[in-house]
Protein backbone atom coordinates (compact mmCIF):
# COMPACT_ATOMS: atom_id res chain seq x y z
CA UNK A 1 0.00 0.00 0.00
CA UNK A 2 2.52 2.66 0.36
CA UNK A 3 4.87 2.12 -2.32
CA UNK A 4 8.36 2.71 -1.08
CA UNK A 5 9.31 -0.43 -1.60
CA UNK A 6 13.17 0.55 -0.97
CA UNK A 7 14.85 -2.00 -3.79
CA UNK A 8 12.57 -4.76 -2.70
CA UNK A 9 12.13 -5.80 -6.43
CA UNK A 10 16.03 -5.50 -7.04
CA UNK A 11 16.95 -7.37 -3.91
CA UNK A 12 16.51 -10.93 -4.28
CA UNK A 13 19.58 -12.39 -5.93
CA UNK A 14 21.65 -9.47 -5.50
CA UNK A 15 25.20 -8.49 -3.67
CA UNK A 16 23.19 -5.73 -2.37
CA UNK A 17 25.42 -5.66 0.68
CA UNK A 18 28.40 -4.74 -1.61
CA UNK A 19 26.62 -2.27 -3.19
CA UNK A 20 26.21 -0.16 0.14
CA UNK A 21 29.49 -1.16 1.70
CA UNK A 22 31.54 1.01 -0.22
CA UNK A 23 29.50 4.37 1.33
CA UNK A 24 29.87 2.73 5.04
CA UNK A 25 28.34 -0.56 5.61
CA UNK A 26 25.34 -2.08 6.44
CA UNK A 27 26.53 -4.13 9.40
CA UNK A 28 24.22 -2.92 12.66
CA UNK A 29 26.20 -3.12 14.81
CA UNK A 30 25.48 -3.23 19.33
CA UNK A 31 25.04 0.23 20.09
CA UNK A 32 25.71 -0.63 23.33
CA UNK A 33 24.13 -2.98 26.47
CA UNK A 34 20.11 -3.34 26.23
CA UNK A 35 20.57 -4.84 29.06
CA UNK A 36 19.61 -1.38 32.03
CA UNK A 37 19.40 -1.50 35.31
CA UNK A 38 16.89 0.68 35.90
CA UNK A 39 15.07 3.78 33.93
CA UNK A 40 16.55 4.88 30.76
CA UNK A 41 15.98 7.61 28.47
CA UNK A 42 15.87 7.34 24.81
CA UNK A 43 16.37 11.10 22.47
CA UNK A 44 13.54 10.95 19.93
CA UNK A 45 14.45 13.53 17.14
CA UNK A 46 11.14 14.82 14.72
CA UNK A 47 9.56 17.01 13.19
CA UNK A 48 5.64 15.73 13.01
CA UNK A 49 2.50 17.66 15.16
CA UNK A 50 1.09 15.25 18.06
CA UNK A 51 4.54 13.92 18.65
CA UNK A 52 4.74 15.42 22.14
CA UNK A 53 1.46 14.52 22.86
CA UNK A 54 2.51 11.04 22.36
CA UNK A 55 5.47 10.95 23.77
CA UNK A 56 3.64 12.45 27.26
CA UNK A 57 1.22 9.04 26.54
CA UNK A 58 4.38 6.79 26.26
CA UNK A 59 6.10 8.01 29.46
CA UNK A 60 3.47 8.12 31.64
CA UNK A 61 1.86 3.99 30.43
CA UNK A 62 5.90 3.11 30.97
CA UNK A 63 8.10 2.98 33.93
CA UNK A 64 11.26 1.54 33.52
CA UNK A 65 11.23 3.67 29.47
CA UNK A 66 11.18 7.33 28.63
CA UNK A 67 11.42 9.65 25.73
CA UNK A 68 13.33 12.67 25.45
CA UNK A 69 11.65 14.19 22.53
CA UNK A 70 13.64 17.44 20.58
CA UNK A 71 11.30 18.88 17.63
CA UNK A 72 13.40 19.87 14.47
CA UNK A 73 11.76 22.01 12.09
CA UNK A 74 11.45 19.50 9.19
CA UNK A 75 12.53 16.30 7.42
CA UNK A 76 15.51 17.81 5.12
CA UNK A 77 17.01 19.72 8.31
CA UNK A 78 16.57 16.82 10.20
CA UNK A 79 19.20 14.97 7.50
CA UNK A 80 21.82 18.07 8.14
CA UNK A 81 21.71 17.37 12.05
CA UNK A 82 21.41 13.47 12.49
CA UNK A 83 24.68 13.77 10.21
CA UNK A 84 25.59 15.63 12.27
CA UNK A 85 25.32 14.19 15.54
CA UNK A 86 26.36 10.79 13.76
CA UNK A 87 29.65 12.48 13.28
CA UNK A 88 29.80 13.74 16.37
CA UNK A 89 29.16 10.24 17.98
CA UNK A 90 25.96 11.39 19.83
CA UNK A 91 22.82 10.74 17.81
CA UNK A 92 19.80 10.18 19.16
CA UNK A 93 18.35 7.00 19.75
CA UNK A 94 14.84 7.17 17.72
CA UNK A 95 14.73 9.19 14.55
CA UNK A 96 11.38 10.40 12.95
CA UNK A 97 12.38 10.03 8.42
CA UNK A 98 11.16 9.40 5.44
CA UNK A 99 11.86 6.80 3.81
CA UNK A 100 13.57 7.59 0.90
CA UNK A 101 16.52 8.51 3.16
CA UNK A 102 16.67 4.84 4.95
CA UNK A 103 19.26 3.49 1.89
CA UNK A 104 21.33 6.26 2.47
CA UNK A 105 21.44 5.92 6.48
CA UNK A 106 22.22 2.12 6.09
CA UNK A 107 24.50 2.99 3.78
CA UNK A 108 26.30 5.52 6.21
CA UNK A 109 26.08 2.71 9.05
CA UNK A 110 23.89 5.14 11.11
CA UNK A 111 21.40 2.68 11.94
CA UNK A 112 20.45 -0.39 13.76
CA UNK A 113 18.86 -3.76 12.31
CA UNK A 114 15.88 -4.11 15.19
CA UNK A 115 14.74 -7.07 13.46
CA UNK A 116 15.42 -9.12 16.18
CA UNK A 117 13.12 -7.29 18.54
CA UNK A 118 10.52 -6.13 16.09
CA UNK A 119 10.05 -8.47 13.09
CA UNK A 120 7.47 -10.25 14.58
CA UNK A 121 5.12 -7.29 14.62
CA UNK A 122 5.22 -7.91 10.68
CA UNK A 123 1.58 -8.67 10.46
CA UNK A 124 0.57 -5.27 11.73
CA UNK A 125 1.26 -3.49 9.07
CA UNK A 126 0.62 -2.80 5.53
CA UNK A 127 3.49 -4.72 3.71
CA UNK A 128 4.49 -1.62 1.53
CA UNK A 129 5.01 0.40 4.80
CA UNK A 130 6.83 -2.87 6.14
CA UNK A 131 9.16 -2.89 3.02
CA UNK A 132 9.89 0.97 3.52
CA UNK A 133 11.57 -0.09 6.99
CA UNK A 134 13.81 -2.50 5.43
CA UNK A 135 16.92 -2.71 3.44
CA UNK A 136 18.35 -6.09 1.92
CA UNK A 137 15.62 -7.84 4.57
CA UNK A 138 17.12 -6.46 7.58
CA UNK A 139 14.63 -3.89 9.45
CA UNK A 140 16.24 -0.70 10.20
CA UNK A 141 12.93 0.83 12.18
CA UNK A 142 9.11 0.77 12.46
CA UNK A 143 6.90 2.22 9.87
CA UNK A 144 4.52 5.15 11.18
CA UNK A 145 2.46 5.90 8.65
CA UNK A 146 1.37 5.63 4.57
CA UNK A 147 0.60 8.39 2.45
CA UNK A 148 -2.45 8.30 -0.27
CA UNK A 149 -1.51 11.19 -2.65
CA UNK A 150 -4.19 13.65 -4.31
CA UNK A 151 -4.91 17.05 -5.57
CA UNK A 152 -7.16 19.18 -2.96
CA UNK A 153 -8.00 22.12 -4.82
CA UNK A 154 -10.43 25.44 -3.95
CA UNK A 155 -14.25 24.90 -5.70
CA UNK A 156 -15.11 28.67 -4.80
CA UNK A 157 -12.27 29.68 -7.04
CA UNK A 158 -13.10 26.67 -9.65
CA UNK A 159 -16.85 27.45 -9.89
CA UNK A 160 -16.32 31.60 -10.31
CA UNK A 161 -14.32 30.77 -13.47
CA UNK A 162 -16.49 27.53 -14.52
CA UNK A 163 -13.96 24.88 -14.07
CA UNK A 164 -13.50 21.39 -13.52
CA UNK A 165 -11.02 19.73 -11.23
CA UNK A 166 -7.90 18.71 -13.56
CA UNK A 167 -7.97 14.95 -14.29
CA UNK A 168 -4.85 15.34 -16.63
CA UNK A 169 -1.46 17.73 -16.54
CA UNK A 170 -2.30 18.72 -19.85
CA UNK A 171 -6.14 19.67 -18.25
CA UNK A 172 -4.06 21.33 -15.37
CA UNK A 173 -2.35 23.29 -17.01
CA UNK A 174 -5.18 24.61 -19.02
CA UNK A 175 -6.86 25.34 -15.97
CA UNK A 176 -3.52 27.28 -15.21
CA UNK A 177 -3.93 29.54 -17.63
CA UNK A 178 -7.54 30.85 -16.91
CA UNK A 179 -6.59 31.28 -13.34
CA UNK A 180 -3.63 33.10 -14.57
CA UNK A 181 -5.89 35.80 -16.27
CA UNK A 182 -7.93 36.58 -12.81
CA UNK A 183 -4.56 36.82 -10.66
CA UNK A 184 -4.83 33.38 -9.24
CA UNK A 185 -1.48 30.72 -9.69
CA UNK A 186 -2.30 27.12 -10.11
CA UNK A 187 0.38 25.93 -7.95
CA UNK A 188 3.06 27.00 -5.53
CA UNK A 189 6.68 25.65 -6.01
CA UNK A 190 8.81 26.66 -3.53
CA UNK A 191 12.44 27.06 -4.41
CA UNK A 192 14.28 25.10 -1.84
CA UNK A 193 11.64 22.07 -2.41
CA UNK A 194 12.23 19.79 -5.99
CA UNK A 195 9.91 16.88 -4.85
CA UNK A 196 7.71 18.04 -7.48
CA UNK A 197 10.17 16.85 -10.23
CA UNK A 198 10.91 13.75 -8.26
CA UNK A 199 7.15 12.49 -7.98
CA UNK A 200 6.00 13.87 -11.12
CA UNK A 201 9.25 11.59 -12.70
CA UNK A 202 8.44 8.50 -10.62
CA UNK A 203 4.59 9.01 -12.01
CA UNK A 204 5.91 8.93 -15.36
CA UNK A 205 7.48 6.07 -14.76
CA UNK A 206 11.15 7.22 -14.67
CA UNK A 207 14.02 5.78 -12.44
CA UNK A 208 16.81 7.90 -11.60
CA UNK A 209 18.86 4.56 -9.57
CA UNK A 210 18.21 0.74 -10.55
CA UNK A 211 20.18 -1.92 -9.98
CA UNK A 212 22.01 -3.55 -12.90
CA UNK A 213 23.90 -6.80 -12.06
CA UNK A 214 25.96 -5.97 -8.76
CA UNK A 215 26.45 -2.23 -10.11
CA UNK A 216 23.74 0.69 -9.92
CA UNK A 217 22.24 2.82 -12.96
CA UNK A 218 21.45 6.27 -12.97
CA UNK A 219 19.53 8.12 -14.94
CA UNK A 220 17.88 11.65 -14.67
CA UNK A 221 17.27 11.67 -18.36
CA UNK A 222 14.97 8.85 -19.28
CA UNK A 223 11.46 9.02 -20.96
CA UNK A 224 8.98 9.14 -17.82
CA UNK A 225 11.69 12.12 -16.61
CA UNK A 226 11.44 14.43 -19.57
CA UNK A 227 7.71 13.70 -19.73
CA UNK A 228 7.38 15.24 -16.15
CA UNK A 229 10.06 18.19 -16.81
CA UNK A 230 8.14 19.21 -19.65
CA UNK A 231 4.79 19.41 -17.74
CA UNK A 232 7.10 21.39 -14.58
CA UNK A 233 8.91 23.73 -17.62
CA UNK A 234 5.11 24.47 -19.01
CA UNK A 235 3.87 25.60 -15.82
CA UNK A 236 6.90 27.61 -14.68
CA UNK A 237 7.42 29.28 -18.28
CA UNK A 238 3.57 30.70 -18.06
CA UNK A 239 3.64 31.83 -14.89
CA UNK A 240 1.47 29.90 -13.20
CA UNK A 241 3.07 28.84 -10.02
CA UNK A 242 3.24 31.08 -7.03
CA UNK A 243 6.90 30.76 -5.94
CA UNK A 244 6.54 30.99 -1.70
CA UNK A 245 9.38 29.25 -0.10
CA UNK A 246 8.15 26.82 3.03
CA UNK A 247 10.40 28.74 5.36
CA UNK A 248 7.57 31.23 5.42
CA UNK A 249 5.21 29.19 6.01
CA UNK A 250 2.32 30.85 7.41
CA UNK A 251 2.76 32.99 4.38
CA UNK A 252 2.26 29.86 2.50
CA UNK A 253 -0.96 29.02 4.24
CA UNK A 254 -2.17 32.67 3.81
CA UNK A 255 -1.68 32.14 0.11
CA UNK A 256 -3.96 29.33 -0.13
CA UNK A 257 -6.64 30.42 2.45
CA UNK A 258 -6.99 33.54 0.52
CA UNK A 259 -7.05 32.04 -2.95
CA UNK A 260 -4.13 33.19 -4.23
CA UNK A 261 -3.66 29.70 -5.16
CA UNK A 262 -5.91 27.04 -5.70
CA UNK A 263 -4.56 23.73 -5.39
CA UNK A 264 -1.84 21.32 -3.77
CA UNK A 265 -1.29 17.92 -4.73
CA UNK A 266 -0.71 16.88 -1.06
CA UNK A 267 -1.30 13.89 1.21
CA UNK A 268 -2.99 13.53 4.61
CA UNK A 269 -0.86 14.90 6.60
CA UNK A 270 -0.40 17.80 4.80
CA UNK A 271 -3.68 18.82 5.35
CA UNK A 272 -3.17 19.65 8.81
CA UNK A 273 -0.79 22.79 8.18
CA UNK A 274 -4.20 24.11 6.22
CA UNK A 275 -6.60 22.93 8.96
CA UNK A 276 -3.94 24.79 11.81
CA UNK A 277 -3.76 27.60 10.24
CA UNK A 278 -6.43 29.06 8.26
CA UNK A 279 -9.28 31.41 9.05
CA UNK A 280 -10.95 32.05 5.93
CA UNK A 281 -11.49 29.44 3.63
CA UNK A 282 -13.36 26.11 5.79
CA UNK A 283 -15.41 24.39 3.75
CA UNK A 284 -14.02 25.65 0.24
CA UNK A 285 -11.90 22.42 -0.57
CA UNK A 286 -12.24 19.37 -2.19
CA UNK A 287 -10.02 16.33 -2.97
CA UNK A 288 -9.59 15.12 -6.63
CA UNK A 289 -7.20 12.54 -7.47
CA UNK A 290 -3.65 13.73 -8.63
CA UNK A 291 -3.84 14.69 -12.34
CA UNK A 292 -2.67 11.92 -14.54
CA UNK A 293 -0.38 12.05 -17.86
CA UNK A 294 -2.84 12.35 -21.12
CA UNK A 295 -3.79 8.72 -21.84
CA UNK A 296 -2.66 6.49 -19.12
CA UNK A 297 -4.14 5.08 -16.09
CA UNK A 298 -4.50 6.99 -12.73
CA UNK A 299 -0.75 6.53 -10.78
CA UNK A 300 -0.41 8.14 -7.94
CA UNK A 301 3.73 8.74 -6.46
CA UNK A 302 4.99 7.96 -3.57
CA UNK A 303 8.30 9.60 -2.83
CA UNK A 304 9.70 12.15 -0.84
CA UNK A 305 7.85 13.98 1.53
CA UNK A 306 4.83 12.20 0.46
CA UNK A 307 5.96 9.17 1.20
CA UNK A 308 5.17 7.14 4.53
CA UNK A 309 7.14 7.98 7.29
CA UNK A 310 9.50 5.20 9.78
CA UNK A 311 10.70 5.51 13.29
CA UNK A 312 14.21 4.83 12.72
CA UNK A 313 16.65 3.09 15.36
CA UNK A 314 20.35 4.74 15.32
CA UNK A 315 23.49 2.10 15.90
CA UNK A 316 24.52 4.88 18.20
CA UNK A 317 21.77 3.93 20.60
CA UNK A 318 23.44 2.10 24.03
CA UNK A 319 19.32 0.70 24.21
CA UNK A 320 18.28 -0.48 20.96
CA UNK A 321 16.11 -3.09 22.19
CA UNK A 322 14.10 -0.26 24.14
CA UNK A 323 14.12 2.26 21.68
CA UNK A 324 12.91 -0.39 19.07
CA UNK A 325 10.11 -1.64 21.51
CA UNK A 326 8.90 1.89 21.84
CA UNK A 327 9.16 2.80 18.05
CA UNK A 328 6.53 0.06 18.08
CA UNK A 329 4.59 0.84 20.69
CA UNK A 330 4.02 4.90 18.81
CA UNK A 331 3.05 2.93 15.52
CA UNK A 332 0.59 0.57 17.03
CA UNK A 333 -1.23 2.23 20.26
CA UNK A 334 -4.78 2.86 19.39
CA UNK A 335 -4.65 6.05 21.28
CA UNK A 336 -0.92 6.94 19.61
CA UNK A 337 -2.40 5.94 16.55
CA UNK A 338 -5.31 8.62 16.26
CA UNK A 339 -3.47 11.23 18.03
CA UNK A 340 -1.34 11.32 14.64
CA UNK A 341 -4.29 10.44 12.24
CA UNK A 342 -6.21 13.25 12.87
CA UNK A 343 -5.29 16.74 11.24
CA UNK A 344 -6.28 18.65 14.76
CA UNK A 345 -4.42 16.58 17.05
CA UNK A 346 -1.29 15.32 14.87
CA UNK A 347 -0.13 15.29 11.62
CA UNK A 348 -2.91 14.06 9.63
CA UNK A 349 -0.93 10.83 8.52
CA UNK A 350 -2.87 8.09 7.65
CA UNK A 351 -1.31 5.14 9.51
CA UNK A 352 1.08 2.28 8.43
CA UNK A 353 -1.22 -0.35 9.95
CA UNK A 354 -2.74 -2.84 7.70
CA UNK A 355 -6.43 -1.84 8.48
CA UNK A 356 -5.26 1.94 7.85
CA UNK A 357 -8.43 2.44 5.43
CA UNK A 358 -10.27 2.82 8.49
CA UNK A 359 -8.52 5.63 10.15
CA UNK A 360 -9.74 8.04 6.85
CA UNK A 361 -12.27 9.99 8.79
CA UNK A 362 -9.56 10.77 11.14
CA UNK A 363 -6.95 12.13 9.03
CA UNK A 364 -8.89 14.50 6.61
CA UNK A 365 -10.72 17.87 8.05
CA UNK A 366 -14.34 17.81 8.06
CA UNK A 367 -13.95 21.50 8.97
CA UNK A 368 -11.91 22.15 5.86
CA UNK A 369 -13.67 19.92 3.63
CA UNK A 370 -16.76 21.00 4.46
CA UNK A 371 -20.12 18.94 2.27
CA UNK A 372 -17.20 17.19 0.51
CA UNK A 373 -15.90 15.64 3.06
CA UNK A 374 -17.63 12.30 2.68
CA UNK A 375 -17.13 12.64 -1.05
CA UNK A 376 -13.20 12.92 -0.14
CA UNK A 377 -13.28 9.62 1.82
CA UNK A 378 -13.25 7.69 -2.01
CA UNK A 379 -10.36 9.82 -3.37
CA UNK A 380 -8.17 9.23 -0.15
CA UNK A 381 -9.16 5.02 -0.18
CA UNK A 382 -8.60 5.23 -4.25
CA UNK A 383 -5.43 6.55 -4.17
CA UNK A 384 -3.73 3.84 -1.83
CA UNK A 385 -4.50 1.49 -4.83
CA UNK A 386 -2.43 3.21 -7.52
CA UNK A 387 0.54 3.87 -5.67
CA UNK A 388 3.86 3.54 -7.74
CA UNK A 389 6.14 0.55 -6.61
CA UNK A 390 8.60 0.61 -8.78
CA UNK A 391 11.03 3.37 -7.61
CA UNK A 392 14.11 2.56 -5.84
CA UNK A 393 16.14 4.86 -3.53
CA UNK A 394 19.68 5.44 -4.16
CA UNK A 395 22.81 4.90 -1.85
CA UNK A 396 23.71 8.92 -2.07
CA UNK A 397 20.21 9.88 -1.86
CA UNK A 398 20.12 12.37 0.88
CA UNK A 399 23.66 13.93 -0.98
CA UNK A 400 22.01 13.72 -4.24
CA UNK A 401 18.81 15.54 -3.26
CA UNK A 402 21.03 18.15 -1.53
CA UNK A 403 22.21 18.72 -4.73
CA UNK A 404 18.67 18.60 -6.77
CA UNK A 405 18.07 21.41 -4.19
CA UNK A 406 20.76 24.06 -5.59
CA UNK A 407 19.80 23.50 -9.21
CA UNK A 408 15.84 23.23 -8.43
CA UNK A 409 16.34 26.94 -6.83
CA UNK A 410 17.49 28.16 -9.97
CA UNK A 411 14.93 26.75 -11.77
CA UNK A 412 12.01 28.13 -10.72
CA UNK A 413 13.50 31.59 -10.68
CA UNK A 414 13.71 30.61 -14.46
CA UNK A 415 18.01 30.88 -14.02
CA UNK A 416 18.06 27.42 -15.60
CA UNK A 417 15.40 24.83 -17.72
CA UNK A 418 14.27 21.38 -16.12
CA UNK A 419 16.71 20.00 -18.68
CA UNK A 420 19.46 21.48 -17.69
CA UNK A 421 19.23 20.52 -13.94
CA UNK A 422 19.10 16.79 -14.95
CA UNK A 423 21.90 16.85 -17.36
CA UNK A 424 23.75 18.29 -14.22
CA UNK A 425 22.44 15.44 -11.45
CA UNK A 426 23.11 13.07 -13.86
CA UNK A 427 26.75 13.44 -13.88
CA UNK A 428 27.03 14.88 -10.81
CA UNK A 429 25.28 11.60 -9.30
CA UNK A 430 27.65 9.25 -11.26
CA UNK A 431 30.92 11.28 -10.24
CA UNK A 432 29.09 11.45 -6.59
CA UNK A 433 29.08 7.27 -6.31
CA UNK A 434 32.51 6.73 -8.09
CA UNK A 435 33.74 9.23 -5.48
CA UNK A 436 32.19 7.14 -2.50
CA UNK A 437 33.81 3.68 -4.47
CA UNK A 438 30.46 2.37 -5.67
CA UNK A 439 29.69 0.84 -8.75
CA UNK A 440 28.04 2.81 -11.34
CA UNK A 441 27.15 2.76 -14.86
CA UNK A 442 25.15 5.85 -16.24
Amino acid sequence: MNSTRLVRAAIAGLALTGLLSACGGSDSGSGGSDAASGPVTLPFWGWANGQDAVVKAFNAAHKDVRLKYTKVTDQLTMQKQLTNAVKAGNAPCLVQNTAEYVTSWVAQGALADITQYVGSAKDKFNSGSWSAAQVQGKLYGVPTSSAPNFTIYRTDVFQKYDLKAPTTWDEFIAAGKTLKKHGVKITNFAGEDPSTLEVLAMQAGAHWYAINGDSWKVDFQDAGTLKAADVIQQIIDNGLDSTLSFADYAAVQRNYDNGGTATRQISTWQMAGMVQNFTKSFGKWALAPWPTFTGEAAKTPAGTNLTGSVTLVTKQCAHQQQAAEAALWMSTDSGAVKTMASPTTGNGVMPALADSNAYVDEAISQKLLGSNYDPAKKVVTDSLNTVTTDWTFGPDWTAMFTELQSGWAKVVSKQQKVTDLLAHMQQWTVADLKSRGISVEG
